[in-house]
C-alpha cells in the first residue's frame, strides 16, 4: 500500500500528480505543521528531516519529491522516464534543472507574496528573485521550440517535474506572455486527466 505524507498544495503536490499519472491507489496523510506533526517522534522515524513529502510503499520509505517521482515512475510507469538511456538522462537533466535552478527564485517569490504579511514583506528579496526568472524561462522556452514535450515525443517526468514549478508563475503574477512555447506547453499539460485529478485535490 502506498502512503503519501504531505499536502497537494505544497512541494508534495508534484508527487500527488505523479501518483495520479501512474494510476496507483494511495492513501494521503496530511501533516499539521502548526501542531508539529512533522517533528513528532513517529514521523521522524520515517523522515529524519522532519519535512514533507515522504512516501511509503509497504515497508519501503523514500523522501524528497523528485526522488519519490523517479521511484514511482520506475516502479509503476517506466514510460514516464522516456525511451532509452539518452532520454532517461535528459529526463533527469530537466528534473534536476527544475529543482536546482528554476524553483528557488519562484518559490522565494511565492513565499514572500503568498505567506508573508504586507508589513513584513521583503520587496528587495522579491525583486532579486524575480530578476532571475526571465533568463531561466528563456532556457525553458527555447527548449520547447517546435516541440510538444521536453524529451521525445511523449509526456515524461521531465514535463511533470518542471511544469509543477513553472505553473507557479501565475501564482506570483509573473507574466508569461513573452514565452509562447511555455504557455502552449502548460495549456496542453493542464488538459491531462491526471493533472485535473491532482488539481481537484488542491
Amino acid at each position: 500500500m502506498i502512503t503519501i505524507y504531505g499536502s497537494p498544495r505544497s512541494s508534495s503536490g508534484r508527487c500527488f500528480w505523479c501518483l495520479e499519472e501512474v494510476g496507483e491507489t494511495y492513501d494521503a496523510k496530511p501533516l499539521n505543521f502548526k501542531e508539529g506533526e512533522h517533528k513528532s517522534a513517529a514521523y521522524l522515524k520515517i523522515n529524519p528531516n522532519g519535512k514533507a513529502p515522504t512516501l511509503t510503499d509497504d515497508d519501503f520509505v523514500i523522501w524528497e519529491s523528485i526522488a519519490i517521482n523517479f521511484y514511482l515512475a520506475e516502479t509503476y510507469k517506466p514510460e514516464l522516464l522516456g525511451s532509452g538511456n539518452k532520454q532517461h538522462g535528459l529526463v533527469q537533466q530537466w528534473s534536476l534543472w527544475g529543482i536546482a535552478e528554476l524553483q528557488p527564485p519562484i518559490i522565494n517569490t511565492f513565499i514572500q507574496v503568498i505567506f508573508v504579511p504586507d508589513e513584513r514583506r521583503d520587496n528587495g528579496a522579491i525583486d532579486k528573485a524575480m530578476a532571475k526568472i526571465p533568463g531561466l524561462l528563456e532556457v525553458l522556452n527555447d527548449a520547447l521550440e517546435g516541440k510538444n514535450y521536453l524529451v521525445g515525443n511523449d509526456f515524461t517526468l521531465a514535463d511533470l517535474n518542471v511544469a509543477s514549478i513553472a505553473s507557479l508563475c501565475s501564482e506570483i503574477k509573473f507574466d508569461l506572455t513573452a514565452y509562447k512555447n511555455i504557455q502552449t506547453w502548460l495549456t496542453q499539460i493542464s488538459a491531462r486527466p491526471a493533472f485535473k485529478k491532482y488539481q481537484k485535490l488542491c
